[in-house]
């Protein structure tokens, strides 16, 4: 099987020569030397105008300001967790319905996806927070800024599971039914865990982006961690240092859940590689 895999990659990817190769080194080297550039010209406007200075920094070092954008954070994750927790299982769900035989099952589930992926989550978010309260309609802001989440996440997430359902072998669909499993048992007890494995690093980067959405807690002023730092700059009025310390923070929480999502996917493709144990 590795063979296989190692064949395919040539046909889709010519392996470069000697002359490929030094302008790819070429091409990296002046990438990085321009990235640096221009890192290195920001560093230095910022000292011109005194952004640098340890006065403007050093206040993110005490207990007081760590524990304010903590609370901030707290509030992102738990979001976050919940977002996730219950937007999951449903577009698991509504990635069943899509596929189902039943035709209004499967129209209504196509229309519910459809939707919710092609609307932006902050038109959502409005509507929770202006559109519903005048029909009598009202949530918390913690639910106004997380039900938004599901519902868009649901959708995107849902056509990720739909895509790792069809990317098992049609032979497992066809030896559940040689050993006498019906349709049902089949897809719950063969097919749904082979796909979950399949996908399960893309979730992981689907709880990114569920991560992203939550800044537009703003929004309806849930105290997450962007808000908090829309607080704290209006007490230390140092936006650029505030901004860039809650950029931080979320660039290590991404990069962390990238860092997952690529260790899965490595030890899935090694698995695959390995083929079935005899």
């Amino acid at each position: 099987m590795s063979a296989n895999s190692s064949s395919a990659t040539q046909v889709l990817f010519d392996a470069p020569g000697p002359k490929g190769r030094r302008r790819i080194l070429l091409l990296s080297v002046l990438s990085v030397l321009g990235i640096a550039g221009l890192i290195g010209a920001g560093l230095w406007q910022f000292a011109v105008n005194g952004q640098l200075d340890a006065g403007k920094w050093l206040p993110y070092l005490r207990r007081d300001y760590i524990a304010f954008l903590g609370e901030g954070l707290w509030g992102t994750l738990r979001a976050t967790a919940v977002a996730a927790v219950i937007a999951f299982p449903f577009a698991l769900v509504l990635a069943l319905a899509r596929l189902a035989p039943l035709r209004p099952l499967s129209w209504a589930a196509t229309a519910w996806i459809e939707f919710f992926r092609g609307i932006p989550m902050l038109l959502v978010v409005y509507a929770f927070l202006l559109a519903l309260p005048a029909y009598g309609v009202t949530f918390d802001r913690f639910w106004m800024l997380v039900v938004p989440m599901i519902l868009v996440s649901s959708a995107t997430t849902a056509e990720v599971f739909r895509a790792g359902i069809r990317a098992v072998d049609r032979g497992q669909h066809e030896a559940a039914a040689a050993i006498g499993l019906m349709p049902r048992q089949s897809m719950v007890s063969v097919i749904l865990p082979q796909a979950v494995r399949l996908v399960l690093p893309s979730l992981v980067l689907a709880l990114v982006s569920l991560l992203k959405d939550s800044t537009l807690g703003f929004v309806v002023s849930y105290n997450e961690l962007q808000f908090q730092g829309k607080n704290m700059v209006s007490i230390t009025r140092f936006l650029v240092q505030t901004y860039l310390v809650v950029s931080g923070i979320y660039i290590v929480i991404n990069l962390l859940l990238t860092r997952v999502a690529l260790v899965l996917d490595a030890r899935m493709q090694k698995r695959a590689a390995a083929g079935p144990k005899s």
